[in-house]
C-alpha cells in the first residue's frame, strides 16, 4: 500500500466517513424525536378537550361543539375535525375529512400514520360509541427533517473540502523531500556528485544526513580510485619495457588466444541458449497473466514487459546466431522453398511499422523464379526480414521494394538475386565499408535513435556466405540504399510457376497511384489472362475495380463519394488500404468486393479475385473457392485426444468436406499410404511418432504428399517453436483452442474455400474470442463453465457437455500417466502427459483445470520440475472435482 493511499485514508476517507455516520445517526434520532413530540402535543391537546367535546356531543349542542373544537383546529397541523357515530357515519364535520379510519386501533386514543397524512381517533366520554376524528398534516416534520439533511450535507461537503486540503498540503510537504532524496540517490547511482542536501525537519533529517554521508563516501571512493589508477598507470609504463623481452612468448600466446576464441564462441552459444530458457518462461507466464483479470494500468505494464521481452529475445537470438556462426555450429536444412510465399510473409510482418510511417511495401518475384526450390527457408527469411526491417526503420517516406530474380541457371541449380531497395537516409562509402562488421552501425547515434545491436547485418553476411552467396550494398547519403544478396538453391528453371487464375480476357480497372505497385498489379492480372486498364470510356463498367484508398481514416464525405462511384461502376470492387486489418475503413460495397490491407499477398489476391470474378484455378480448373460436388475435399485430423478429434469433426463436417480421423502418427501414416488428402490437421506431441516425425514420413510418400498442406495444431507454442515447426515442413500453425473462424481461415488460405457463411452452415459462423471465464465468489476459476464450453464448441451446448464428459472419462488415464512419470523421474513423459491434458482442456469448458495444466506445461518447458509440487496438488484436486461433476451429470444425461 503506497504512502499516498495510507495518508489519504488517515486524513480524508476515515474521518469523513465517521462524520457522515455520526450525521446520519443524529438526523435519524432528531427525526424520531420530532415525530414523538408532535404525537405528544396532539395527544395532550385532545385529552384536554375530550370532556368538553363529549358533553357537547352528548347534549347535541353544535355551537358548544364548535367552540370546544376551535383550539384543536387552531393547531397548524390539524386540517379537519369530525365526530363519527357508532355505526361509522359522520355526524359532525368541521373542515373536510379525507377519509375515515380503516381499522379500529388499540385503546381509546390512537394515531394512524400514512406518510404525511395522519388520522387521530379518540373515544368521546359521555357519548357512547361516538369517536373524535382529526385529519393531521405532518409535512412540517418532514420538511424540517429535509432541511436538517440539506444543512448536514453542506457541512459534510465543507468538511470534505477541508480534509482534502489538509491531505494535499500534508502530502506535498512529505512528497517534496522524498522526491529530492530519490533524485539525489539516482544521481549517486549514476556516479554523479551532488550538493549537500539541506536538513529537513522531523524524521526526514536522519534520511538527509545519511544521503550526505553516502555522497561524501562516494566522493572519497572516487578520489581513491583515481589515485590507484594513476599508480597502476605508472606501473604499467614500467612494465612496457618488460613486454618487449616477452615477444617470443607471444607466438605461443597467440595460439592459445585462437583456442580461447573458439571456446569463447562456444561459451556464447551455450550462455545465449541458457538465457533463452528463463526468457521463454517470462514470455510464457506473461501470456498466462494476460488471460487473468487485470486493471487497465496493469495490462499496460504487461504490454511493456512483453515488448521488452520480445526485444531481448531478438537480441539473444542475434547473439546465439552470431556465436554459432563463429563456432561453426550452425547447420543449414534442406526444405522446400516458395519465394512468393516467403516474400509475402516477410512483408506482412513489417507492414505495421510501414503503415505507421506511410511507406509503400512492394514484393516483386519475377516469373522466371521456379515454383519449387530447395534450401533453408527459415534462414533465408531471417536474412530477408533483417534487410526489410532495416529498410523500413531507416526510411521516413517513400517506398521499400523487394525484387527476386534469376541471375544464373545451371542443371539442378538456380542462383537467385534478391534486392531490397529503399528511399531512406542512405550511407556514405566509409559507412558501407564497416557496415557488415560485428557491433557496427553507420552512425554511433543510430543505436540510440533506431535501436539494434549491430549484429543483424553481420549475421546476414555470414548466413549468406554459408549458403554459398554474396551480399553487398550500394548507396549514397540521402539517396536511399540497395541491399542485394545471391542464393544458390537446388531446383530447375523448367519448373516455372503456373498462373493461379484464368480470367479469360475480362477487363480490370486498376487505380493505384504508387507506380511500382501499379506495375505489379498490371503484370499479375495480365499473367492471369485479364485486360488491365487505367481508365474506361464514360458509361462502361469493368469486370472488377482494383483501387487504392487514399487514407484508411476516411471522412463521411469521402466515404459517400466512394460509395456513389462504386454504385455507378456496377462491378465488384477490390479496395486496398495502407492500414492494419483492424483499422480498415468500413465501406459498403454495393456490388460486392473486399477491403484488404496492403501489402496483399499473391495467394490472397488470387483467392479474392477468383471469388469475385469467377476465375478458374490453374490446379483444378474449377472456380476459385468452389468445391465440386462429385469430388469432395478430403481432410485428415490427427490427434491422440478423443475430444479433440470429436470437436474437429463436428466443426468441419458438412457437404463438400470429407473428414477422416487418426488417433496416432502411425495410424495417419497407414492412411497416407492408402489414399491422399487435400489438407492435414496434425497434433504435435503424440505418443510414438510425434507430429513432426509423422509429417516428414508423409512427405516421403511421394510428390503429391510433398504438396499437401499440413497444419500443426498444438496447445502450447512460443514464437521459436512456431518457427521450428514451419521450418520442419509444416505449412501453418494453429493454437488450441481452435474455433470455426480459425478453421475457416485455414481452409480459405490453403484450399481456397470461401468463408463458412458463403458455403453453407456446416462450418459454424465465427464466434467471438472466448471471454474470460466467470469466477467464483472466492476468486477461484470454476471447475465447469458450460457457457465457455458452448462458445468453444461453436455454440453447441450438447457437444460442450459431451466433450466435458469425455474429458472426465479420460482423466484417470492422464492422472496415472502423470504419477508414473513423477515416480520414474521422467521429465519428457511428464511433459507429454501434461501437454496432452492441456490440449484436451483447450476445447472444453473446464477453465480451472485448463489454466493449471497450461501453467504446469509452461513451467516444465522453462524451469524444469522445480516448484511443481503445489501446482500438481491443485491439478489433482481439479481433476477430482471434474470427475465428481461428470458423476453427477451422468444420471441427468441418462434421464
Amino acid at each position: 500500500m503506497s504512502l499516498k493511499f495510507r495518508l489519504l485514508l488517515a486524513t480524508l476517507v476515515v474521518p469523513w466517513l465517521l462524520m457522515a455516520l455520526f450525521a446520519a445517526v443524529t438526523l435519524s434520532l432528531h427525526h424520531a424525536e420530532h415525530v414523538t413530540r408532535l404525537e405528544e402535543r396532539l395527544t395532550r391537546a385532545v385529552e384536554l378537550l375530550l370532556p368538553s367535546l363529549g358533553e357537547a356531543v352528548a347534549f347535541d349542542d353544535p355551537q358548544r361543539l364548535e367552540a370546544a373544537a376551535t383550539p384543536l383546529l387552531s393547531l397548524e397541523v390539524v386540517r379537519a375535525l369530525g365526530v363519527a357515530g357508532p355505526d361509522g357515519t359522520l355526524g359532525v364535520e368541521l373542515g373536510r375529512l379525507r377519509s375515515l379510519p380503516e381499522a379500529q386501533g388499540a385503546g381509546p386514543l390512537w394515531i394512524e400514520k400514512r406518510d404525511t397524512r395522519w388520522q387521530l381517533s379518540a373515544a368521546l366520554p359521555g357519548a357512547e360509541g361516538d369517536r373524535l376524528i382529526l385529519d393531521i398534516d405532518a409535512s412540517p416534520v418532514i420538511l424540517g427533517h429535509y432541511r436538517q439533511v440539506g444543512i448536514t450535507g453542506l457541512l459534510l461537503g465543507a468538511a470534505l473540502l477541508l480534509l482534502g486540503g489538509l491531505f494535499s498540503v500534508t502530502y506535498r510537504r512529505l512528497q517534496r523531500p522524498l522526491a529530492s532524496a530519490d533524485e539525489a540517490l539516482a544521481r549517486l547511482a549514476l556516479g554523479e556528485s551532488i550538493p549537500q542536501q539541506p536538513l529537513r525537519p522531523g524524521e526526514l533529517a536522519g534520511l538527509t544526513r545519511r544521503i550526505n554521508a553516502l555522497a561524501d563516501f562516494l566522493d572519497q571512493a572516487r578520489l581513491e580510485t583515481q589515485r590507484q589508477i594513476e599508480q597502476a598507470t605508472a606501473e604499467l609504463e614500467e612494465s612496457m619495457e618488460t613486454i618487449e623481452v616477452q615477444n617470443i612468448e607471444l607466438d605461443i600466446a597467440h595460439r592459445r588466444a585462437v583456442e580461447a576464441n573458439r571456446i569463447k564462441s562456444e561459451f556464447l552459444a551455450n550462455i545465449s541458449h541458457e538465457i533463452r530458457t528463463p526468457l521463454n518462461g517470462i514470455i510464457g507466464f506473461c501470456h498466462l497473466l494476460e488471460r487473468s483479470p487485470l486493471e487497465p494500468r496493469q495490462r499496460e505494464w504487461l504490454d511493456h514487459v512483453q515488448r521488452a521481452s520480445g526485444n531481448l529475445m531478438l537480441l539473444v537470438n542475434d547473439v546465439l546466431d552470431f556465436s554459432r556462426l563463429e563456432a561453426g555450429r550452425l547447420e543449414l536444412e534442406r526444405l522446400p522453398v516458395d519465394m512468393v510465399a516467403l516474400v509475402d510473409e516477410v512483408l506482412a510482418l513489417q507492414a505495421p511499422l510501414a503503415h505507421q510511417k506511410g511507406l509503400d511495401l512492394v514484393g516483386l518475384v519475377y516469373d522466371d523464379v521456379p515454383a519449387s526450390l530447395t534450401g533453408d527457408p527459415m534462414r533465408i527469411q531471417q536474412v530477408l526480414t533483417n534487410l526489410v526491417h532495416n529498410a523500413v526503420k531507416f526510411t521516413e517516406q517513400g517506398e521499400v521494394v523487394v525484387r527476386v530474380m534469376v541471375e544464373q541457371s545451371d542443371p539442378g541449380r538456380v542462383t537467385l538475386r534478391i534486392t531490397v531497395v529503399d528511399t531512406g537516409i542512405g550511407l556514405s562509402m566509409e559507412h558501407q565499408r564497416r557496415l557488415f562488421q560485428a557491433f557496427q552501425q553507420a552512425e554511433p547515434s543510430h543505436s540510440r535513435e533506431f535501436g539494434g545491436s549491430g549484429l543483424g547485418l553481420t549475421i546476414c553476411r555470414q548466413l549468406v556466405e554459408q549458403m554459398g552467396g554474396e551480399i553487398g550494398v550500394q548507396s549514397e547519403p540521402g539517396q536511399g540504399a540497395t541491399f542485394s544478396f545471391t542464393l544458390a538453391l537446388e531446383g530447375s528453371e523448367a519448373l516455372l510457376r503456373e498462373p493461379e487464375l484464368q480470367l479469360d480476357g475480362q477487363r480490370v480497372l486498376i487505380e493505384e497511384p504508387h507506380a511500382a505497385t501499379r506495375r505489379a498489379l498490371r503484370h499479375l492480372f495480365t499473367r492471369w489472362g485479364a485486360q488491365p486498364v487505367d481508365a474506361l470510356p464514360p458509361g462502361e463498367s469493368p469486370a472488377l475495380l482494383v483501387a487504392c484508398l487514399p487514407s484508411p481514416s476516411m471522412t463521411s464525405t469521402e466515404a459517400s463519394a466512394w460509395h456513389h462511384r462504386l454504385v455507378e461502376l456496377e462491378c465488384p470492387a477490390l479496395l486496398l488500404a495502407s492500414a492494419s486489418p483492424m483499422d480498415l475503413p468500413d465501406l459498403v460495397l454495393p456490388h460486392g468486393g473486399e477491403v484488404l490491407a496492403k501489402p496483399v499477398s499473391r495467394a490472397t489476391l488470387a483467392g479474392v479475385t477468383g471469388a469475385l470474378m469467377g476465375g478458374l484455378s490453374a490446379r483444378s480448373g474449377e472456380p476459385d473457392g468452389a468445391v465440386p460436388e462429385s469430388s469432395p475435399l478430403r481432410l485428415l485430423a490427427v490427434d491422440d485426444s478423443d475430444s479433440n478429434r470429436l470437436l474437429l469433426r463436428e466443426l468441419l463436417a458438412g457437404p463438400g468436406l470429407e473428414m477422416t480421423l487418426a488417433a496416432s502418427g502411425e495410424e495417419a501414416l497407414t492412411l497416407g499410404r492408402q489414399q491422399t488428402f487435400d489438407l492435414v490437421l496434425m497434433d504435435i506431441r503424440m505418443p510414438g511418432m510425434d507430429g513432426v516425425e509423422t509429417t516428414r514420413a508423409l512427405r516421403r510418400l511421394g510428390p503429391t504428399w510433398r504438396r499437401t498442406p499440413v497444419v500443426a495444431v498444438t496447445a502450447h507454442v512460443l514464437e521459436k517453436e512456431r518457427q521450428r515447426l514451419l521450418a520442419s515442413g509444416l505449412d501453418d500453425v494453429l493454437v488450441k483452442p481452435v474455433d470455426a473462424a480459425q478453421l475457416g481461415e485455414v481452409l480459405y488460405r490453403h484450399l481456397g474455400i470461401p468463408p463458412a457463411e458463403d458455403r453453407q452452415p456446416a462450418l459454424p459462423a465465427p464466434v467471438g474470442e472466448p471471454s474470460e471465464p466467470a469466477r467464483r465468489d472466492d476468486g477461484e476459476l470454476p471447475t465447469v463453465d458450460l457457457e465457455l464450453g458452448t462458445r468453444l464448441a461453436a455454440g453447441r451446448g450438447d457437444l460442450a457437455r459431451q466433450l466435458l464428459v469425455q474429458l472426465a472419462e479420460n482423466l484417470p488415464e492422464s492422472e496415472a500417466a502423470i504419477e508414473r512419470a513423477l515416480n520414474n523421474g521422467d521429465n519428457e513423459a511428464l511433459l507429454d502427459a501434461i501437454h496432452g491434458l492441456n490440449g484436451a482442456c483447450r476445447y472444453c469448458g473446464a477453465p480451472r483445470l485448463g489454466l493449471i495444466a497450461e501453467s504446469l506445461e509452461t513451467r516444465l518447458r522453462t524451469g524444469g520440475r522445480e516448484g511443481l509440487e503445489p501446482l500438481l496438488q491443485d491439478l489433482f484436486c481439479a481433476m477430482a472435482d471434474l470427475r465428481e461433476w461428470a458423476r453427477r451429470e451422468a444420471p441427468a444425461s441418462r434421464a
